[in-house]
């Protein structure tokens, strides 16, 4: 995998020469062993909230420790020093550096002083804001997240949730208000065991855990000549983020003995003053051997507690079955019977009127009886009726609905030019999902990978360049289309141009909040080359194939030059009713893995989506769900004589993505507690693009399952 160093142009140096490195592991490959007393280096990653979706440095906190600079020799970095990022990492805010930290395995260290941080008022409140949203901070040791560890309520199960508080919140009880208190201390508990093979024999361990435990103490406690707190487990009073008008305090100021004590609501909210507080950190080490855990199994503590939703995943699964199976069959049905019987039925009809295509044929040459019926001649004008046929006319009688439109069925739609990339953007996304999911299923993408689903969605994206030129070359071909070179431009520029034009604005906002979420420039410009550079000339590349040396898709049927006119439409068959109506039956095989996923990407962010077995077992029955709606809905479409299904059958199969982006609605309303303006917007806006992209490949899915069953049941009734 190649890495991209997030916040440097020189980025593209690292893309072009595509230097391996072992970023990440498939359970049982890349182990690292330590030996005795061996430094384990401690990386700082950056905190994150669920109220909101901005991100930050960890070292950008202006109330926490600085980096001191000085040389790690177990990571072969400066402290403060970031670490190369793929772009998966970058994309999704993470900023990794080296800490000062001092890990030695095998070493406990019952209490070290970090540094003691002077803080101004203005520091201060920016320490109170974090706290009251709640933000945890994330660090690393052997690609493991630092974690809060948890049992189950029977307490027969331990797991982890990833990331720690960086303080917590209290209320007063006589005044009712918010105190907010600082995590200045950290006790880190290393699990490990004993290396297998050669490793283990040189006495060798292999870490299998990390636990963050918090703590907050104040400055009236009690310290030692080193500044650490005397007695850790019995703290007299937290530290209070607050500071009395114009004074400095520090850790030699008088000490309250009082733990109760709270200042005056105008103590806490007088910002304008100056002077500063000294915050001292301190930190503890702890290695404590572990042998339930084993090295391939130490993420499984992380997923504990979504294992116990197990039983949900296969209600939803059950859940998919039967809407699928009653789907299958109605379109057996309509295939089977319904469609078969109409096909026969119109076939006796034309071999039992022998007379009806001799004489059409010789009033037109090559008239046929299909043409005949669409009341056409090949010349686009009206069939003479001179009294000679009216026999012929009581014999087509029979002969209503969708048979009626083999003339018109295949005619060019409106906007072909638009929908032909559409579809080829479609099939683009169709591949890059289809091996994501396979690949996290199979266990390729996990966690131990960071950043790994972003970067290879996004190689695959690149990739499947090739699939959209091809596509959406046939496509084009079959409407008729001249210029494929400038279709095959707008197929490359078209989606991606706009998903690139939108994540550029939302990176403004997200800049000025000086949020590690904000998409460096070097990234920024590394995202553009591999756009124009590779996957435009993949695109033209597949666009050529497609479009010069594939063979057209031939049309069962011929297309009169004067449109059939559409009759009145049901209110259910129109075009908005039928594709809300239509969505909802995909909407309702996925709702219940789409609460998971939600939970994951936005009210859970310490935890890990990594039920992709599920996940792929849904997605397949979604695909076929989508298929069997749209070639229902096309077919009472084409029963009512409205021959206009190209774009009506795109539309249904994405319909789902109206009801998926209304759920979002309601989750943000109703089980988020997102707060400020930039935080919404982008709630919203990667909700709006995320839905976009499925409708964008539930819609190619169904287009190309009405396309294959309206070649299917007109090439039937085919008449020579």
């Amino acid at each position: 995998m190649v890495r991209i160093l997030g916040n440097d142009p020189s980025s593209l140096l690292y893309l072009a020469l595509l230097c391996p490195v072992g970023a990440f592991y498939i359970p049982g490959w890349s182990i690292k062993s330590y030996k005795e007393d061996q430094q384990i280096p401690l990386m700082v990653n950056k905190v994150y909230s669920d109220s909101t979706q901005l991100q930050y440095a960890y070292y950008d906190l202006p109330f926490v420790c600085p980096p001191t600079g000085q040389h790690k020799p177990a990571a072969g970095l400066l402290s403060g020093q970031s670490i190369p990022l793929n772009l998966g990492e970058v994309l999704r805010g993470d900023r990794i550096v080296a800490s000062d930290m001092e890990l030695a395995m095998q070493r406990d260290r019952p209490c070290n002083l970090l540094c003691t941080k002077e803080v101004s008022r203005d520091h201060l409140k920016r320490a109170r804001e974090l706290v009251h949203d709640g933000y945890v901070a994330e660090w690393i040791v052997d690609n493991l997240p630092g974690a809060t560890s948890f049992v189950t309520v029977d307490k027969t199960k331990k797991y982890y949730a990833a990331g720690f508080k960086l303080g917590y919140t209290e209320f007063s009880p006589s005044t009712s208000k918010a105190r907010y208190y600082l995590h200045n201390h950290h006790t880190v508990v290393i699990r490990y065991r004993k290396a297998a093979g050669r490793a283990g024999a040189r006495g060798e361990k292999i870490i299998v855990g990390f636990e963050v435990y918090p703590k907050s103490i104040g400055n009236g406690n009690r310290r030692d000549a080193k500044g650490c707190p005397v007695d850790l487990q019995n703290v007299d009073q937290p530290f209070e983020l607050h500071m009395t008008p114009n004074k400095t305090v520090d850790v030699a100021a008088p000490k309250y003995t009082d733990s109760s004590y709270h200042p005056a609501a105008t103590e806490l909210d007088d910002d304008s003053a100056g002077g500063t507080i000294s915050i001292p950190y301190t930190y503890s080490v702890y290695f404590r051997e572990d042998d339930t855990i084993e090295w391939s199994h130490r993420w499984d503590l992380y997923f504990v507690n979504q294992e116990e939703g197990s039983r949900i995943h296969w209600l939803a699964i059950v859940n998919s079955l039967i809407i699928c199976g009653l789907l299958t069959g109605v379109v057996m049905i309509i295939l089977a019977k319904t469609i078969r019987t109409d096909i026969q039925g119109f076939k006796d009809t034309m071999a039992e009127d022998g007379k009806l295509g001799s004489r059409l044929k010789s009033r037109s040459g090559n008239r046929t009886p299909k043409e005949k019926l669409g009341l056409l001649d090949q010349d686009g004008g009206e069939v003479e009726n001179d009294g000679d046929v009216s026999c012929d006319d009581e014999a087509l009688e029979d002969v209503t609905g969708w048979k009626l439109l083999h003339a018109d069925v295949f005619r060019t739609p409106r906007f072909g030019n638009l929908l032909a990339p559409l579809v080829g953007s479609g099939m683009q996304l169709v591949f890059m999902a289809v091996g994501l999911v396979l690949l996290s299923a199979l266990g390729v993408l996990n966690p131990s990978f960071r950043g790994g689903f972003i970067s290879v969605g996004v190689g695959l994206f690149i990739f499947a360049g090739l699939f959209s030129g091809y596509f959406s070359a046939r496509v084009f071909k079959s409407f008729d289309g001249k210029d494929y070179s400038a279709n095959a431009l707008i197929t490359a520029l078209l989606f991606p141009g706009l998903v690139f034009a939108l994540v550029f604005v939302l990176n403004l906002f997200v800049w000025a909040q000086a949020s590690s979420t904000a998409i460096p420039f070097g990234s920024l410009i590394a995202i553009v080359f591999l756009w124009l550079c590779v996957q435009v000339p993949l695109v033209l590349a597949g666009s050529y194939y497609g479009y010069l040396r594939a063979g057209v898709w031939v049309h069962p049927t011929r297309t009169t030059a004067i449109p059939r006119q559409v009759p009145q439409q049901a209110w259910y068959i129109k075009s908005l009713q039928s594709i809300l109506l239509a969505g909802l039956i995909p909407f309702a095989v996925i709702f219940i893995e789409l609460l998971f996923v939600f939970q994951s990407i936005w009210q859970d962010k310490s935890g890990y989506y990594y039920v992709f077995g599920f996940l792929a077992v849904v997605s397949i029955i979604l695909v076929a769900t989508i298929a069997e709606v749209t070639v229902v809905t096309i077919y009472i479409q084409l029963c009512s004589e409205n021959y206009h299904w190209w774009w009506q059958s795109f539309f249904v199969g994405g319909g789902s993505a109206l009801w998926v982006f209304a759920y979002s609605v309601w989750y943000y309303l109703f089980k988020l507690h997102i707060t400020g303006f930039v935080s919404s917007m982008l709630f919203f806006s990667y909700s709006f693009m995320a839905c976009c992209v499925y409708g964008l490949l539930t819609g190619t899915i169904g287009f190309l399952s009405a396309y294959a069953f309206v070649r299917r049941i007109y090439g039937a009734i085919k008449v020579d």
